[in-house]
């Protein structure tokens, strides 16, 4: 049975907040965790059902990984070539990150046969943006009319390619480049746009060859990979929300410890900045696998319209409906352009982005790649959000609940667990009533 959420009206949010391990570097810690020589420890880790859907996989793949504690693994890893064929399909429930990070080490295995399938939501996703340049790579992959269910056939030689991505896509980037850790001679991914580099960094401190060139990432073929430990810093997607409902709701003073600030991810925090939000960074630090973390603090602040251009929107891809929220309560007209592939994700987010901001009282009119909202700083009358099953949706709702009059209910709130079990207790944490 699934359970709504009903989030009434708030005064100031105040304390500290803890957000959950990033859900990118979470898959990717389990990902390489289990083709490396040996043990790795990952602490931080981000536990959800989109994680938990990688767990499941690796271990099917072969991998033992002890469970310490809810945020902390161990990660046995049995080299690059020793995962061996699962005894079924390898579910991957709403994940895209695991249905597309996956296949491009599945392809350099020595053997096997692995199928890959997911839920309703994830078999409307194209694969074929992956199964084309690792057909082009040598690998053998079955999709079913470009999406999933899909098969990859393992004991191809595989040889490394120059490609240029017709669309910015670090999931496409990131299964190329593990492709090419057992493909002959160098692969080269050419980026239109610049994307998150989660992938590059964990495959770095690894010990993988990897080059930054300007618009692409070449890796070289590898014969070992090893990795001790890694940090995953906290989720800055999740931490989004949270910066937002701070920055709407008046008098409103909070931190949140520990947060990743990776460039390509941490777009929302530059367009923020224009519209006027009053959002600090400091005690700065980057962890053994490269990635970078800051502490955050934020107050409220009133916002002013602006323009979003496409080249930014790789950097903040995840966090776009929150920040149409935050536009729908700025003085004046705020355009998102160059966010087509959102109509790709968990729903049409462009769509029901809308819907639900225009059931609350906003004034929104979408694109075909985004939308203008001509926004008001006054309070949202409030009503109910249907999220269609995605979680970010859902999660929008619910911070646009503080920002109302009448509260707002989010129905089948349960898809929130697909990234962020925690959410509701952080949200409970800082909320004060309103009077």
């Amino acid at each position: 049975m699934t359970r709504d959420l009903d989030v009434a009206a708030s005064g100031p949010l105040a304390g500290e907040i803890a957000v959950n391990g990033d859900k990118s570097v979470s898959h990717r810690a389990l990902l390489v965790g289990a083709v490396c020589d040996g043990p790795v420890r990952v602490s931080g880790f981000g536990g959800s059902a989109d994680t938990g859907a990688t767990l499941a996989a690796v271990r099917a793949l072969g991998v033992a990984v002890d469970e310490v504690s809810p945020t902390e693994l161990v990660v046995h890893g049995v080299g690059l070539r020793g995962l061996r064929e699962p005894a079924a399909v390898i579910d991957v429930l709403n994940s895209g990150t695991l249905l597309r990070l996956l296949p491009g080490i599945l392809a350099g295995q020595p053997s096997g046969r692995f199928t890959l399938d997911g839920d309703e939501s994830i078999r409307r996703r194209p694969v074929d943006r992956i199964a084309l340049p690792l057909h082009r790579m040598g690998a053998r992959i079955d999709t079913t009319d470009g999406c999933a269910p899909m098969t990859i056939d393992a004991g191809h030689v595989l040889t490394g390619i120059t490609y240029e991505l017709p669309v910015a896509s670090a999931q496409v980037k990131s299964c190329l480049l593990l492709a090419g850790l057992y493909a002959a001679g160098e692969t080269t991914i050419v980026e239109p746009l610049a994307t998150r580099d989660h992938t590059e960094r964990l495959l770095r401190a690894a010990g993988a060859r990897i080059e930054r060139h300007p618009g692409a990432v070449t890796v070289r073929p590898a014969t070992a990979l090893r990795l001790d430990e890694l940090v995953v810093p906290g989720d800055f997607s999740s931490a989004a929300f949270f910066i937002v409902a701070a920055t709407l709701v008046p008098e409103s003073h909070i931190f949140l410890r520990g947060v990743g600030v990776n460039p390509g991810r941490a777009g929302l925090l530059t367009v923020l900045e224009r519209m006027g939000a009053r959002v600090s960074l400091f005690n700065r630090r980057t962890t053994a696998a490269g990635e970078p973390i800051a502490d955050i603090e934020v107050r409220h602040a009133e916002l002013v319209g602006t323009d979003v251009e496409p080249e930014l929107v790789p950097t903040m891809i995840d966090e776009l409906p929150v920040l149409a929220l935050a536009a729908a309560r700025a003085r004046g007209t705020t355009r998102i352009r160059g966010a087509e592939d959102l109509r790709r994700k968990e729903s049409d987010r462009i769509e029901t982005t809308a819907e639900a901001l225009v059931a609350l009282g906003a004034r929104v009119t979408t694109t075909d790649d985004g939308w203008q909202l001509r926004g008001t700083p006054a309070r949202l009358r409030g009503g109910t959000v249907d999220p269609h099953g995605d979680h970010r949706i859902a999660m929008m709702g619910a911070i646009a609940g503080l920002y109302s009059e009448g509260g707002v209910r989010v129905l089948d709130a349960d898809c929130i667990d697909v990234s962020f079990p925690g959410f509701r207790d952080l949200l409970a944490g800082i909320e004060a009533p309103w009077s």
